[in-house]
């Protein structure tokens, strides 16, 4: 029938895959988009503040469990209960407890900007995380310390936003990168790691045509270092973008503490305090500081 639709378990409009998340688009009209989200246990997410104020939004947890952040406060939300955001001055993080499903209704066109570009995208790192049997989940990570070392900071949307899909698809140049220098055990040749120092500009030309264009700088300068010593460019200072210096930390800290093929992990504390002996030469010093607390507040040192 005309003006009438019905839809079966299951079905949905369009559907897309990100950084663990999956958003289906359930019904859209009028400028309204009702999409169904599924998040991951232990992802952090936010609902960040529209560029229009009267864009309203409106969450319903249909399942699992998760903690809302709101003004020093902790707050367990689970099935039934939701959350509405119109107005939003600043940006309100949450962590999934469990696996959770919710039902998201907005006033104004999203899902376009989620869909194909960063569908492709992903597709791409789990390619890489295929390749590179010692990296697997390596993305995952670096978003996730980058996401917490993001909030004490206090970035803005705009940085915050580009922050999270910079640091899933930091290392996406690696695609060009042969599996077998990627997983070589013994040290690298001079020539291998010319290869390897591509990946940085390959991976920025490679989103540069696409939705996401404007973060192919952070992906270019996440292994730029403050004392120019870095590459693909050499950059010095305050000419690395706040966000790259952030993935530069995150990165160097999740790769020290994980097995690689040419050696075992560091602990903790030992990946830490090698970071903090280079802070304000390699990796710039706020940023260390905001991750040594976010890491004493977790316990883990």
């Amino acid at each position: 029938m005309d003006g009438f639709r019905i839809g079966k378990r299951g079905s949905f409009l369009e559907e897309v895959h990100f950084d663990k998340n999956e958003i289906k688009l359930l019904s859209r009209g009028d400028g309204v988009e009702v999409l169904l989200q599924t998040i991951e246990k232990d992802r952090l997410f936010y609902v960040y503040p529209s560029d229009n104020p009267n864009v309203m939004e409106f969450f319903y947890i249909l399942s699992g469990h998760l903690v809302c952040e709101l003004d020093d406060q902790k707050i367990e939300l689970g099935p039934q209960d939701y959350y509405t955001a119109k107005g939003l001055k600043e940006p309100v993080h949450f962590t999934a407890l469990t696996d959770i499903t919710y039902l998201w209704v907005i006033t104004e066109p999203t899902f376009r900007h989620l869909s194909k570009d960063i569908s492709k995208l992903m597709n791409i790192v789990k390619e890489v995380e295929k390749k590179d049997r010692y990296t697997y989940m390596h993305s995952d990570r670096v978003a996730e310390y980058a996401v917490k070392i993001a909030k004490k900071l206090k970035l803005n949307k705009e940085q915050l936003e580009n922050l999270s899909i910079a640091s899933v698809l930091h290392d996406i140049g690696k695609i060009h990168i042969p599996e077998e220098i990627l997983n070589k055990p013994g040290r690298l040749t001079s020539e291998e790691f010319e290869l390897i120092k591509k990946h940085p500009a390959d991976g920025a030309e490679m989103i540069k045509e696409t939705y996401y264009g404007e973060i192919a700088p952070i992906i270019e300068q996440h292994h730029e270092r403050l004392d120019g010593s870095g590459y693909p460019h050499g950059l010095h200072g305050s000419e690395i973008l706040l966000e790259a210096r952030i993935i530069a930390v995150s990165d160097t800290f999740d790769a020290m503490t994980e097995d690689r093929a040419y050696r075992k992990a560091s602990d903790v504390q030992t990946a830490m305090s090698e970071i903090r002996r280079l802070s304000g030469t390699h990796y710039d010093e706020a940023v260390v500081d905001a991750f040594e607390e976010v890491l004493r507040e977790e316990g883990r040192i």
